[in-house]
This record gives structure tokens, sequence and C-alpha cells, in this order.
């Protein structure tokens, strides 16, 4: 990829040969005999005609970066004698954030390609930009700095086909994952100095995703926590069209449901009316549609949803800053993201239903406005966003949903059914540093390590060892148990090498300052922590 301008805001005997021929010339006059040969051609595919191929997003990442976005202009496939098709229908047509994909999956894109043996593969952009976010000292004061690092850039970038890729059939999968820790490297994100140290060049690798009709992971076209709004209702009374979060506005899924389809927060398919947010479980099917295993409703008057990580929180006025990856609604057009206030004061605290083995665990699991920490992923809904800055949005529901850490164990224990391991945390992840906030009233004990519990339910999809030393992923809920932060493991998968933090500089840049919760309106955060956030552009 070229590099892109960037933008503010990865033994020789004869007797021994004559026997070796013999028995060759015995068994291939055998095999003849049998039909083998008919058997041989009859197994290798016959490839005419055209298949309906599924785009599936995912992501491998530690947790350094927070936010990831990704826009497509094109994703293309290349034979081994130069013809090339789209997997996308029309130019131009999506885009996603893969943070939130760690681990996890979603569809993209369904298209009708030619059948054929495919060799590489590329991707043209409209975008890319990735988020960091860092504690420490601005001009002699504490601060919590974002910026955006951002490409314009329509150079193809070349995509990793560990395998020549068979189109064949009526339908087929691929999975499309975003190397995150080869695709873009940190500077140092407290003092930024023209960006320097800062690069972005997309890494990505391209395999056939082999599709399950009771899919139990990503791995084989399970669909996990997917957020999205009703835009239409099937006339069959069991579909629906979902919109979701995307660089490009709204992506359509098409959604079905059965009589399997578990409902919760809702009585069934008929309490289902568009403008409805809804977080989904489901299985890809062979058309690019969900076939929907679990419908969430968190809040049924809901006008606008946020998610993303908890930055901030100062409990004693009811006021959090969340760092928004996802948002849908009346006062959120389009996709724009990055930090949102919010007053829970009213608000209702509840915990994702994604999970069934909560009350299994061998802690009571918990979320209230007096347990919730920064980092923590969270669900935020809402009946009006205003547009002034000066007014706090008033949440009306605040969800714990599940999320991904990447981190080394440290030891295990047995606690009933499940098997308790401490992981420890690199020092950028959001859980140890945030916690570093001075004025905060709930502080964990010991926020760079989470027990996580792993029992018969859990996914073990990695292949390096879940034992001491081991770097792995760990998908779940996580919980601020009196100060403990212990996570509820629905997955595991193999982990992301930790990287050292970026070196400091001295070298400071004017910038534009934005407190994280304003003094004036009675917070107790520490007056020097703000929020810094800074977009660059040509």
């Amino acid at each position: 990829m070229s590099t892109p301008a960037p933008l503010l805001c990865r033994t020789s005997e004869p007797g021994l040969r004559f026997a070796i021929s013999t028995l060759i010339l015995t068994f291939a006059a055998f095999a003849t005999g049998c039909g083998s040969s008919s058997m041989s051609k009859s197994s290798a595919p016959v490839l005419s005609g055209n298949t309906l191929v599924t785009v599936v997003l995912t992501s491998t990442a530690n947790d350094q970066i927070p936010q990831f976005d990704v826009g497509f202009q094109n994703i293309s496939l290349t034979t081994q004698s130069g013809s090339t098709v789209s997997l996308l229908s029309s130019p131009n047509q999506a885009g996603a954030e893969f943070i939130h994909l760690n681990g996890i999956a979603e569809p993209l894109a369904t298209n009708t390609i030619p059948q054929g043996i495919y060799t590489s593969a590329s991707i043209t952009l409209f975008g890319a930009e990735f988020v960091c976010i860092a504690l420490g000292p601005v001009d002699g004061e504490e601060s919590l700095n974002t910026d955006w690092y951002s490409i314009l850039s329509t150079a193809p970038v070349t995509v990793t086909v560990p395998t020549p890729i068979t189109v064949t059939g009526k339908s087929m999968a691929l999975s499309l994952n975003l190397e995150v820790a080869q695709s873009a490297t940190l500077g140092d994100c407290v003092n930024v100095d023209g960006f320097s140290g800062f690069s972005l060049s997309p890494s990505f690798s391209l395999n056939p995703l082999d599709l399950s009709s009771m899919p139990t992971s990503a791995a084989n076209g399970k669909v996990t926590g997917t957020d999205g709004q009703i835009s239409a209702i099937g006339m069959n009374g069991t579909s629906f069209t979902l919109t979701v979060s995307d660089l490009k506005g709204p992506r359509s899924v098409s959604v079905n449901a059965d009589g399997n389809t578990v409902y919760q927060g809702l009585s069934g398919f008929s309490a289902l009316a568009m403008g409805t947010f809804v977080n989904m479980d489901g299985a890809i099917q062979t058309d690019g549609s969900l076939l929907a295993t679990r419908i969430a409703v968190e809040d049924p008057f809901a006008n606008d949803i946020v998610r993303g990580p908890v930055i901030q929180v100062a409990n004693s006025v009811s006021s959090l800053f969340l760092h928004a990856r996802e948002q849908q609604g009346k006062d959120l057009p389009g996709y724009v993201s990055g930090f949102g206030p919010f007053t829970f004061g009213s608000a209702a605290f509840q915990i994702s239903g994604q999970f069934t083995n909560l009350k299994s665990l061998p802690f009571v699991p918990s979320f209230t406005a007096s347990n919730i920490v920064p980092g923590q992923e969270v669900y935020i809904s809402a009946a009006s966003i205003p547009n002034s800055g000066g007014v706090y949005p008033v949440a009306s529901t605040l969800t714990l949903m599940p999320q991904t850490i990447n981190g080394t164990v440290l030891g295990s224990t047995q606690a009933g059914n499940f098997t308790d391991y401490t992981v420890t945390l690199a020092s950028y992840d959001l859980f140890p540093m945030l916690a570093e906030q001075p004025g905060q009233t709930t502080v964990e004990s010991n926020p760079s390590e989470v027990e996580v519990y792993v029992d018969s339910h859990t996914e073990l999809l990695n292949s390096q060892a879940l034992a001491v030393g081991g770097t792995l992923r760990f998908y779940g809920l996580v919980f601020n148990d009196n100060g403990t932060l212990r996570m509820d493991c629905a997955q595991v998968t193999d982990g992301v090498a930790f990287l050292p933090p970026p070196s400091s500089s001295s070298s400071q840049t004017q910038r534009e300052v934005v407190r994280g919760i304003e003094p004036s309106r009675g917070g107790l955060l520490h007056e020097t922590v703000s929020t810094v956030i800074r977009q660059h552009q040509n």
C-alpha cells in the first residue's frame, strides 16, 4: 500500500528402482480396473455458472486501540489468469468499525460472482481511521487524551490469501479478518507533535468460512451481539430488515425468526415494530441473511442508542462519558463516533441476556450505578440527545454488554463448575489506564487483573495453551465485584502479543481542550482531567 497522507480530527540402487516401478504399475492397473479414474474426475468441482458469496467481517486485536474504522470502495478477487470480480454489488457500498468485532463476526455484503479458483484479493478504501486514548500530563495538567489518525487512499490494499479460494456451489461465505496490530502504529498519544510515529496501513486476510446450520461461534457462522434498528417488518410475520451502523450510512441485513428464537425484553415477534432497537444473535444463512436465535430489546421506547467503553464516571453527580463506537437514532444521523456525556440518575441498570449461566457463577454478578467503572462495555438508550453542548442527554437504560480483553494467564484455581483464570492486562488496556484518573469514587483493587471464569459452556477456539504464560483473548461480561474485575467468559481465542507503550515525547502542541465531567456542573473529577479530541486534515 502506498504511503497515504494523514488526516487530522501485515536411493538410487537399480534393483530398488525396478521393484518400486513394478509396484506402482501393478497398483495403477488395479485402480483403473476398479474405476478410480472416473471417481477422481468426478470429485473435482465443476466450475461453471455463478455462486452467491457472503463476506463476513471479523478482527484480531489486542487492547491498544479502542476503535478502528475502515470504509470499502471495493473488495476484489483475482484468478491466476488475471480475471477480477468484485465482492460488493456496488462501489462505495460499505464500511465497518472493527474493534467491536474482535473475535466475533458480522455480515458485510452478499454478491453473485463467477465460479473459479481465485488466488489473490485486494481492497480499495475510501478511508480508514483509528483512535488512541491515553492518560498523561499535558502542559502540566493530567489529561485524558484522545486522538484520531486517518488516511484517505485509493491505492489497492493487498489482502493475504493463505490458500487459493475455490468458489463453487450455489453459495458460500468468506471471512475477512482485520489484523489490527499489524495495521496501525501509535506514536505518543499524549504529546502529539505532527502525529510523529503514527501510521496506518490496514492488513487483511481472507479465508473460506464453513457455515453450520447450528453455529456455535464466529468460526462456523454465528453472529453474536449485533446491534441495529428495525427499518421494515416482513409481511410473513417472521422477518424484518435490520439496519446496522456503517461508515456509508445504515447497512441493511435481512433477519428471519422461527420457533426456536428466544425473545428478551419483549413478548415475541409481534411486539417488534419499525424503529425498534434490538441486540441479537443469529446464524448466517447461505443467502447472507440471519436466522435469529436471540432477539433482545433493552429499551422499547428508545429513540437513540450508543455503545462503547465507559471512559469517565462521576458517581456523585450521576454522570459519565462513553466512547461511542456504535450509535444510531433520530438525533444521530450518519456515522459519528467519539465521546458522549450522559447523566444516569434515573436510568435503569441492566445486564445483557446474552449469557444464560449468570446464576451459576461463584460470585454475584452485579451492574449498578455504584459499581460501574471505566473500561466496561455499555449500551445506553435515550429518549433524545440534545444538540446543545451544555446539556447532557439523560440515559434511560444502561446495559452491561460483552467485550473482548487480551491478557496473559498468571494462574488458575477451581471455583465450583468454573475454572478461574487470573489474567493480567497490558498497561494500555482501558481498565488499568482509566482507573488512575483522579476524583473517582469507585476504585478497583487491581485494575490490571481480571478473574476470568470458564465453564463447559465456554467455546474454546484457542490453539495456544490456556495455561500459565499463555496470552489469549477472552470474550464475556466484565463485572466490578467489590473492586475485583471478574468476567463470565463465553469464548476463548488465540491472543495477540502485548505491544510496548509508545515512547513519551517532551514536545507539546497547541490543542483544543474539552472538559470531561465539567466542574461547573458539580462533577467531582479533578479539574485538570480533560478530554482532548483532535482530528487532523490535509
